[in-house]
């Protein structure tokens, strides 16, 4: 893609971002500049997938605010396109904006099943539940043709090690044979994240994931099949989508999920300017009201993160929140989280000559 094409772009169809404004970490902003040689770029951005080969692909972390402390990333950036991700400020460290870049200059890493079993084979290695889609998810559609989910999961599988898995994609379908089978010995689990119950309102947020509707079907499939699914209202847009937390839950009940969660919208770093210019542009009704309540729960700020309120914002508002998530759950039968996976059946499986024991 050439430099004019990307200063030019500008507002793309099927895009969540409405710009491409250069990172944080780049000393020079670009301007777009008419001279008169090449007309205006409009219309559709291609996506573009370049390839990484990671030495390690386990990334830990200390967060008090979070049920894990290890994952894995098949992919940097995603397709989904969600206006509001939270991993979209990670594409500044690749020189990309966080902005259009994100969502269609990918990074995928199809040697990370292989380095995850060199890695879950190392003689200090203790097994506990790890996280895939944390970040960006696994499902998205350039995993049809890259598999990597799939083979990570068959290593997971090999090495019988706990998974837990959230996606908004559909393509975790395909992969029911494998999650069925671990789900039976208590090894896998799955969020399904459903921001919206109105397809209008998730086609500009999320331009390029299922449908809400497609994706309660989802839970229905992993449910028939035995997998423990948790209905995921996240994020909640205060002003835009709040009021609809109830309804989601029951239709995540209903479609047969056993537990439910919620955070708050979250817009650490250039998610806050991105955000502030789509909802400008899609809803300039009620841009203001939305963004001043976002500030209400973060202390005037459009992002505060201290640990223990980043995820669900601070004040009475947010303890309504938290009292309404409460009372429906309780209502509907729903649990605050899944039950714990296993970790006593790891068992890194035997090599090519290695010496198997006799007993």
């Amino acid at each position: 893609m050439s430099e004019l094409h990307d200063l030019r772009r500008g507002e793309a169809r099927g895009r969540g971002a409405v710009s491409n404004a250069v990172s944080r970490f780049e000393p020079y902003a670009r301007v777009a500049v008419d001279d008169g040689w090449e007309a205006p770029v409009e219309g559709m951005l291609r996506t573009e997938v370049a390839v990484e080969a990671p030495r390690k692909v386990i990334s830990r972390n200390t967060s008090p605010d979070v049920p894990f402390d290890r994952s894995v990333n098949p992919y940097r950036g995603c397709e989904h396109g969600c206006v509001y991700c939270f991993a979209r400020p990670g594409h500044a460290w690749l020189g990309l904006s966080p902005g259009q870049d994100f969502e269609s200059r990918l990074v995928a890493r199809p040697t990370a099943p292989q380095v995850l079993a060199e890695e879950l084979r190392k003689r200090h290695y203790r097994p506990a539940t790890l996280a895939i889609g944390t970040y960006t998810d696994p499902y998205q559609p350039i995993e049809k043709e890259h598999e990597i989910m799939r083979r990570l999961l068959g290593v997971l599988q090999d090495f019988r090690h706990p998974v837990s898995i959230v996606t908004k994609g559909t393509l975790i379908e395909r992969d029911i044979d494998i999650l069925a089978a671990m789900a039976k010995d208590n090894l896998a689990t799955v969020g399904i994240s459903v921001t919206t119950l109105d397809p209008k309102v998730s086609r500009l947020m999320e331009p390029r994931v299922p449908s809400p509707a497609r994706r309660l079907q989802v839970i229905e499939r992993l449910a028939a099949a035995g997998v423990p699914v948790r209905i995921m209202a996240s994020p909640l847009v205060p002003a835009l989508t709040d009021h609809e937390l109830e309804g989601i839950l029951q239709a995540g009940r209903d479609a047969g999920a056993r537990a439910a969660t919620s955070l708050m919208l979250r817009l650490p770093a250039e998610v806050a300017p991105l955000f502030q210019e789509w909802l400008h542009v899609h809803f300039p009704d009620r841009a203001e009201r939305v963004l001043n309540r976002v500030r209400e729960l973060h202390g005037g700020k459009l992002y505060e993160a201290d640990f223990g309120t980043r995820m669900t914002g601070q004040g009475v508002w947010a303890q309504q929140m938290q009292a309404r998530l409460r009372i429906a759950r309780k209502r509907l039968g729903l649990a605050d989280r899944l039950p714990p996976l296993r970790c006593d059946l790891f068992r890194p499986p035997p090599r090519v000559g290695d010496q198997l024991s006799l007993f």
